[in-house]
């Protein structure tokens, strides 16, 4: 299947991405696909192979479908699993990977992700990912260069520690446990894509923020305990701080 997907017009070759490439998957986990295209995508050539291996009709957007970052695909079931064709313009990708070793990048809005998308999550997925066809062999050495985190990128997001700081004193703004909760989400979010860098990991998503349950687990109703949860996020962030770059 994969080589009919790198058949179709455009498409420059195909992964295997999230848990599954990961090996972090659970059971009842998606295949998420990446198709990686260039120019001008076939989408009618794409709904007609979905057509042929879906178990059930699944509609291919066109390209931007999803939004400005996730930028269409479409949700398959293949033998009763659940599979996710994802586009990816790999001209942008190049591009986005040419900021990261710049120390560049940028947070956009995206549907489904509560934190925004953070633009080196496309350098991310396809260090992770698991190649599964690539003709000319491009995403392959594109690949290779994205295994080693950019230490220009790394420092930059250490700098960003600050807005941390700054949601920290809003969050005591009236000590509103709903507010202080928002605030604090985004706090971890700038402490965590900081802290992954420190150690030379990609952090894609929310998902991968495992300290959120031991602070915001139960940030509290007083203006006591929803204090006691900020010390506890500031305390994290003197650790990062304290982390040698």
């Amino acid at each position: 299947m994969y080589d009919k997907i790198a058949a179709v017009g455009g498409v420059v070759g195909v992964v295997l991405g999230g848990s599954r490439a990961r090996g972090t998957h659970r059971p009842d986990s998606d295949h998420d696909i990446g198709i990686y295209y260039r120019g001008a995508l076939d989408v009618e050539a794409l709904q007609a192979l979905a057509d042929e291996v879906a178990d059930e009709r699944a509609e291919m957007t066109p390209v931007g479908g999803w939004g400005p970052w996730v930028n269409g695909g479409g949700w398959l079931r293949v033998n009763q699993e659940k599979v996710d064709w994802i586009y990816r313009d790999l001209d942008r990708v190049r591009a986005i990977w040419a900021d990261c070793q710049a120390g560049r990048y940028e947070v956009g809005f995206q549907v489904g992700h509560p934190l925004g998308f953070h633009s080196y999550a496309y350098a991310g997925e396809l260090a992770y990912a698991k190649i599964l066809a690539d003709p000319t062999g491009e995403l392959t050495a594109l690949r290779q260069e994205t295994l080693v985190f950019p230490p220009r990128l790394a420092e930059a997001l250490t700098d960003r520690l600050w807005e941390a700081e700054f949601l920290f004193a809003q969050a005591r703004k009236g000590y509103d446990p709903t507010y202080a909760a928002g605030c604090l989400f985004r706090a971890i979010g700038v402490m965590y894509h900081a802290r992954y860098a420190q150690q030379g990991r990609w952090l894609i998503n929310e998902k991968g923020m495992t300290g959120l349950p031991e602070i915001l687990g139960d940030i509290g109703r007083t203006p006591e305990q929803v204090e006691r949860t900020i010390v506890r996020a500031e305390e994290m962030l003197a650790q990062i701080r304290a982390t040698p770059r």
